[in-house]
């Protein structure tokens, strides 16, 4: 196969052709400015974010009110589970009574026994 190159077009009369890609003038200002444009659209809400919690002061107090609220509701939950343990035990053991109850013969009502 036979590669031909081809010669570049000849510049127009006062510019000049850059083959390196560069962007000069207001290429380049047009071209930052839609990228700055682009990096504050993204990025804008996230830095309001971290903003606002850093004015915050890290977590809200309303959080902090409601995770209290939490805690004490997990202590309370604790301390009854001691007296739910003997509450099943009691449903259980009367549970075992009323079955021992049914499998005994019932008096003859009849015979007066």
């Amino acid at each position: 196969m036979l590669l031909v190159q081809v010669p570049a077009p000849p510049a127009p009369p006062g510019q000049q052709v850059s083959v390196t890609g560069s962007l000069e003038g207001w290429d380049a200002v047009a071209l930052l400015l839609v990228f700055g444009a682009i990096v504050v659209v993204i990025l804008w809400p996230l830095i309001r974010a971290w903003a606002r919690r850093i004015a915050q002061g890290g977590v809200a107090a309303e959080t902090e009110v409601e995770l209290e609220a939490l805690r004490e509701r997990v202590r309370v939950l604790e301390e009854m589970q001691p007296r739910m343990m003997e509450l099943e035990d009691r449903v259980e053991f009367a549970e075992r009574v009323l079955v021992r109850g049914q499998e005994s013969p019932e008096p003859d009502r009849l015979s007066g026994r």
